[in-house]
C-alpha cells in the first residue's frame, strides 16, 4: 500500500481532520532555469560571455586590437585598454543599443 495513501486511511479512521492537499510545485524547465541561473549568478556571466564576445564587431577591428573586456558587473563593463583616448559615449550607445540599458549601464577603461 501506497505510504501517503495508508497515512490518509488512519488519519480517517481515528477521525483527524483532512490534510489539505499541498499545491502542485512542478515546473517547466523554461520556467525554471532564468530563475536557477539568477540564483547562481549565471545569467550575469552568460551577459559578460556575449558582450566579450561582440566586442570586436561592436567597437571595430582598430579598437580592439588595443583593447579588451574584461569583465561585467552590475551592469558596469570594464575594458583594458593601452591608450586612455577612446570615444566612451559612442561605444557606450553602441553597448546599449545591441544589449539593452539593463544590461550595460556604463563602460569604465583602464589602462595596463
Amino acid at each position: 500500500m501506497n505510504p501517503s495513501l495508508r497515512a490518509a486511511v488512519i488519519a480517517e479512521w481515528r477521525g483527524l481532520p483532512e490534510r489539505k492537499p499541498r499545491a502542485d510545485r512542478w515546473q517547466s524547465p523554461v520556467e525554471l532555469v532564468p530563475k536557477l541561473m539568477q540564483r547562481l549568478g549565471l545569467r550575469e556571466r552568460l551577459h559578460e560571455t556575449e558582450v566579450i564576445d561582440a566586442w570586436g564587431k561592436i567597437v571595430g577591428e582598430f579598437i580592439a586590437t588595443h583593447s579588451a573586456p574584461v569583465a561585467l558587473r552590475a551592469g558596469v563593463l570594464y575594458v583594458r585598454v593601452l591608450q586612455p583616448a577612446l570615444h566612451k559615449s559612442e561605444i557606450l550607445r553602441k553597448l546599449k543599443q545591441r544589449f539593452g540599458g539593463r544590461t550595460i549601464r556604463d563602460v569604465r577603461f583602464r589602462v595596463g
